[in-house]
């Protein structure tokens, strides 16, 4: 049976990636870095499979495309 993604918070992805704070937000703002998703009200995280893949391969990442997008 398949383990649940979990969702991570930023210092689980500062440590995993080794970028900074403002590296990470830098990369979502240019698409080569996943972007987080609303957990709370303030609180945001990041799927652990996302990562991982980034992990695998940074530079050949490419966000996953939206159903119905051409």
């Amino acid at each position: 049976m398949r383990e649940p993604d979990r969702i991570i918070r930023l210092r689980t992805v500062l440590s995993r990636t080794g970028l900074s704070r403002s590296t990470i937000y830098r990369k979502i703002a240019e698409g080569t870095f996943p972007p987080q998703i609303k957990i709370s009200i303030n609180g945001s995280g990041w799927h652990e499979s996302d990562i991982n893949l980034w992990i695998a391969d940074p530079v050949g990442w490419r966000p996953k495309r939206e159903f119905g997008a051409v």
